[in-house]
This record gives C-alpha cells, structure tokens and sequence, in this order.
C-alpha cells in the first residue's frame, strides 16, 4: 500500500484480495457545492437526531471525528478510528457483499467517498460519504455493537451467494449510480429499475448471502432500538437520510420486533422502507446472528451444503471431519442415504488444514480438480481418522501396501499406497495412492493413467463456506467493477456557481470580507433555481443582524413557491438558522 494508509496498521493488514478495492479519496476533488450539501446534512442531522437517535451517535461522532463543518478526511479518521479499534478506507460506490462484509471481518470501515449531488440532498440510493462516513462511523465508537458489525463480517463473508446474487449485485449498483448522476435519461432509469425488479421476482430461494444482507439491512443500515412503541435510530440509512429519519419515525412506517423473520424479509433501495425492526438493545443483534449463522453451511456442513456450493459455481470450501479443507469449483456430489459419499470439484484447488495450505496442494498440482469419496468403509464401524497405527495396519491401509477401500455408497478405490498425512491431532487426513482406480458401480471417476491420486480422509463434511480456506491459495486480485461512478459535469456555469459558494464559506471562516449582498444579488439573478447557498447567506446575515435578510427571506419564499419540490429543504435550513423565531 502507498504511504498514505500508513495511518491505521489495521489497513496494512489486509490482504491483497481486499485492498484491490481501495481507492484514494481525492480530498480536493470535493467542491465547495459538495461541502455545503455535507455542512447542511450534518448540522440539520446533529439537531434532529439528538432527540431520535441512539445515545451512541452524538458520542460516536466526536469519538470518530467527524466535523459538521467540514467532509472527514480519511486519513485524519484513521488516526482516530485507531483509538477504537478500527480503520477506514474509501472505495468506489458498491462493492460486492462478501468482500464488503470480509472488511468488516478486518474492523475496517468501507466508505464510498463519493458524495450525493445537492439535488439529492436528502437520500440516493449510492452509497456516499454522507452515508459511510456520518451515518456508520459514528455508532461503531458503541464496543457492543462494534463487536457485532465485525462478527457479522466474520460470518456474513462466509455466507453462500447464489448464481443470481452477482446478478442483483450489478443491477443494483448500476441502478444507484444512474440514479446519483445528473441529467440521466428518465428511459435509462426505468430500464435498470425494471432489471432490479425482473431478479427480484426471478431469485427463487433466497441464497444464504440473500438472506445475511438482508438481516444486514435491516439492522445495520435501517435498524431502530429501544421498544416499538418508543425506538431510536441507530441504522446508518437512517443516520445520514435527513428524509427518512424523520419518515421513520411516524406511525406510517411499521415498526416489528427484531427476530431471525427478518432474513426473509427482502428490501427494495428505491424507496422508503414500509417497515422497519426494533432490537431491545445491541446484545440481542448477536443473538439473532447467532442463531443464523447455525443455520448457515458454515456449520452444518452435510449435503446440504455441498449442493450450496454446487449451487453457486463460486468459489468456495467444504472442510472434513479430519479438519481437511478443499477449496474450489465444486462440480458434483455423489449422495447415499441423504449423505454425501463423494465429491468432486472442477480446474484449479487447493488442499488446507486450519486455513493453511498444505505443502505441495495448491492450485498448481490440483490444477484439473479433486474428487474422494466421503464416509466410513463398507461393513466397517471404525472412520478411518478413527483407527490406531496397529488398525490401519490391520486393514492394509499402510505404505507400499496394494489396498482396495470400499466405502458405503459403493464408492471404491484401489490402488498402491505411496504415503499419508497426519494433523495435529495424529489423524490421518489424506492418503496418496499410485496406479490407482476410483469407481462408483460401473462409473470410472479416476483412472490410473491420471497421475497421483490423492483422497481427503473424513467420515463427514462439517463445515461449507464461500471463498478459500487460505486466501493466498488462489489469484483473487480480479475485480473489474462492470460500472464505475459517474461524476459531476465541469461547466463554466458550475464552475462560477462553486466561486461564489467559496466565497460565502470563505466569509463565515473569516478568510474573505467581500459583500454578501453582491454575492446575494448575483446569484438570484444568475442562478436563481439555487437555494442553498441563499440559505447560507441566510445564516450570516441573520448572525450580523443585517436588515438585508428580510430580502433574502423573501427571495427564498418565492423559490419555495417556484419549486415546491426544495421547499421543506429551504424551511429546514431557516428553522436551523433562525431557532424558529419569526423574522
């Protein structure tokens, strides 16, 4: 990594895989436009969710350092996330949900540094730095619930996605990213809208990733605590939408207990959310999560979990009985009795104990897949893993020795035992043969031509998990995002617009004298659809008692008549500005 993460250690920590995702946040590509829209948010934020939000979020933003005045710089949070626990790092808009969550595993905040245009000043669909950074770093300086948005990465980047999860992912990021860009055609919008909705009513069962982001939604980005008749805010969605944090809040949004139900509740981004969960508090989050994560593969392993994988034609492992874990493209499952008696994956695979690849088991030697059987032998109570040197040596199962192996669901494998391998434990975990042939009845699944064979040793599989067992065992430095985040035109007539909100900021600092009631008349009679700079110049004037506010006032009513669509924003500032006095 560059120099400029060197902040925070815990960034340096992670692996490759992940920091292919990191980009710089270009602090000053941030305009003054953009400051403005971050200073609005934050102070109307400040003052309505200290009455509605959870007593971490006030605590949270000084703990994280997060200024009202001013977009966090990253680098400044990371010398303060540090204190905590935490890093952060900014990406571009969506990234997929297992590397997102696998962050989180790292206690490493993502953040789409990107911020909302002021014509979605109140919600976008993007994420943006609005959202990350003033929405989710606050509620993390909470231990509990820092605890629990690590243990949901932990758990959630291990969750199985089905094929048409990736899908989802695209659309959706395709979506908010025309949605945010100015002066996209109504037609463009329409065509993704369609396409999220086509999947959404096309995903059939929902996949463990489906169901894991779904609990993620409705917890950490739009979840409420306390009771349902009396809940406060602490989902970052929330946070940082000064629409929907006030919508919520009435009794038009449906309030429910927070149960495991919600993983099969879905959610749409587009819209306002017709209901919302309520957790009594931030301990009862990891309870519910627990009580998934029982629920995933990732602990029951079996034939379910295998067919999850098959499923997914991702990447991903099954770990043995033995501790033997086998990462790849699982192809095929033999099954006997509703349990798995072999598996077979296809192209590159890796062999592991305890997340480390074995010597001489990596991608390259497995280069055309890997297939064993599963189970015990035949008429034989004794697993494998089970016997004592003398029982193995009893049953031929000893080096140089010719052997055939007959295991329940006919599955059988003869050939000349070259050499085994042991865990930590003194199990055997794999054995290699030479001149060796696997059968399935009359089915041929390896032929003695094929080189080496070698068979995971496991009585059963207890364990199913998206993604490698040793992350180094495989290239994962492949993320070509399909869409990248469009940014905002540089005209001449933005470009002057920026001068004169620079000036106003300029003047509230103390950095520049010039008159406000220049700025003022310049930018109604040229940028007379403009309403938050006039609102800023509203706050000073009423700070100097200047009798030109009554102008100002004015100006603003008749834009808020003009443009019906801005004028809760235009009142919103004026209640902040004025504390409600009539002026």
């Amino acid at each position: 990594m560059s120099a400029s993460f060197e902040t925070n250690p815990l960034i340096e920590r992670l692996p490759e895989h992940l920091k292919q995702f990191i980009k710089p946040q270009e602090y000053d590509e941030y305009t003054p436009i953009n400051q403005a829209v971050w200073r609005y948010v934050m102070r109307k934020n400040v003052d309505y969710l200290s009455k509605v939000a959870h007593e971490s979020y006030l605590d949270g933003l000084r703990k994280t350092g997060l200024e009202i005045e001013n977009i966090p710089n990253m680098y400044g949070m990371n010398r303060i996330l540090k204190e905590i626990g935490w890093a952060a790092v900014a990406v571009d808009g969506f990234i997929p949900p297992n590397a997102f969550m696998e962050f989180q595993a790292y206690n490493v905040l993502v953040i789409a540094s990107d911020i909302r245009q002021l014509e979605h000043i109140e919600y976008t669909p993007a994420p943006d730095i609005i959202h990350e950074g003033a929405g989710h770093a606050p509620i993390i300086a909470n231990p509990e619930y820092a605890e629990y948005l690590r243990r949901f990465g932990e758990i959630g980047s291990k969750a199985i996605s089905s094929k048409k999860d990736y899908d989802m992912y695209e659309a959706i990021r395709l979506l908010s990213i025309l949605k945010e860009a100015e002066d996209t055609p109504q037609a463009d919008i329409d065509a993704a809208e369609k396409a999220v909705e086509d999947l959404q009513n096309d995903m059939g069962a929902l996949s463990e990733m489906a169901r894991i982001r779904n609990l993620h939604w409705w917890t950490v980005e739009y979840g409420l605590i306390g009771t349902v008749d009396d809940p406060k805010i602490y989902g970052a969605g929330l946070l940082s939408s000064i629409g929907e944090s006030a919508w919520c809040m009435t009794d038009s949004v449906r309030k429910i207990p927070y149960s495991l139900e919600a993983a099969d509740q879905s959610f749409d981004i587009t819209k306002p959310q017709p209901q919302l969960y309520v957790t009594p508090d931030f301990a009862h989050l990891s309870l519910v999560l627990e009580e998934f994560a029982n629920t995933m593969a990732l602990r029951t392993g079996g034939l379910s979990g295998i067919r999850k994988l098959i499923d997914s034609a991702a990447l991903g492992t099954i770990e043995f009985s033995t501790g033997l874990q086998v990462s790849g493209i699982f192809s095929n499952v033999i099954e006997h009795e509703g349990k798995p008696v072999y598996v077979q994956t296809t192209g590159q695979t890796a062999l592991s104990y305890r997340e480390k690849e074995l010597v001489g088991h990596g991608t390259e030697y497995h280069r055309e897949g890997f297939g064993s059987p599963i189970g015990k032998l035949k008429g034989i109570n004794l697993a494998i893993e089970d016997m004592s040197p003398r029982d193995l040596r009893a049953y031929d199962i000893y080096e140089a020795e010719s052997v055939t192996l007959e295991f329940e669901g006919d599955i059988t494998v003869t050939g000349e035992i070259i050499t085994g391998s042991r865990n930590l434990q003194g199990e055997i975990i794999l054995i290699s043969f030479k001149n060796c042939t696997v059968t399935h009845g009359d089915t041929v699944l390896f032929r003695p031509e094929w080189g080496i064979y070698d068979m995971a040793v496991g009585k059963k599989v207890v364990s199913a998990f998206s993604g490698p067992a040793d992350v180094r065992s495989f290239d994962l430095i492949t993320h070509v995002p399909s869409t990248q985040t469009i940014k905002a035109r540089k005209t001449e007539e933005r470009a002057a617009l920026e001068k004169r909100y620079q000036i106003v900021r300029d003047i509230r600092e103390g950095r520049n004298d010039a008159s406000l009631e220049t700025i003022f008349n310049d930018v109604s009679e040229h940028y007379p659809n403009d309403w938050l700079l006039s609102v800023e110049i509203a706050e000073l004037l009423h700070e100097r008692r200047d009798q030109m506010l009554h102008t100002v006032l004015d100006h603003l009513e008749r834009l808020k008549t003009r443009r019906p669509e801005v004028a809760h924003l235009i009142t919103n500032g004026l209640d902040l500005i004025l504390e409600k006095e009539n002026v």
